[in-house]
């Protein structure tokens, strides 16, 4: 398992910033490395989803953990031609009210289970990009919520 974690402070409240993650046509908008999200079936926990990378791989996915208005998690799994079901990522967004300075601290959470060693060693030496990337989908969902 290898876990990445980033958190940022938003200067809007949960709600609002809950009423951007929790739904999956707005993933592109602050998600880095999401070209098109839609929702295949359902809402709240147990909802599916259709999460495309920008790469152009697809990865269906699956809402497990669903808080109303503080957590959602996701847990995606690879699609296609030679993708192996034992690899999957989950993602997390955890909404905290910041009563000390107002607005919300949003904590971003990405754990992988690679399928094998191998890949578990190139995940390894990516790590710091994924950071990069959680900083960056911190900082476009700032400017989203910011603007309400």
């Amino acid at each position: 398992m290898i876990l990445v974690e980033r958190s940022a402070h938003v200067v809007a409240p949960v709600e609002v910033v809950w009423d951007v993650v929790q739904r999956a046509e707005q993933l592109p908008a602050w998600l880095a490395g999401v070209r098109a999200a839609e929702v295949l079936s359902g809402e709240g926990f147990g909802r599916r989803q259709l999460v495309q990378a920008g790469r152009g791989s697809a990865h269906e996915a699956e809402v497990i953990a669903y808080q109303e208005p503080t957590l959602i998690g996701w847990r995606e799994r690879a699609k296609g031609a030679g993708a192996r079901a034992e690899a999957r990522t989950e993602i997390y967004v955890q909404l905290t009210e910041d009563e000390e300075e107002g607005g919300t601290v949003v904590r971003l959470i990405v754990v992988r289970w690679p399928a094998g060693p191998v890949k578990a060693a190139l995940l390894r030496l990516g790590l710091r990009r994924v950071g990069a990337d959680l900083e960056d989908s911190l900082a476009r969902l700032t400017d989203l919520a910011a603007v309400g």
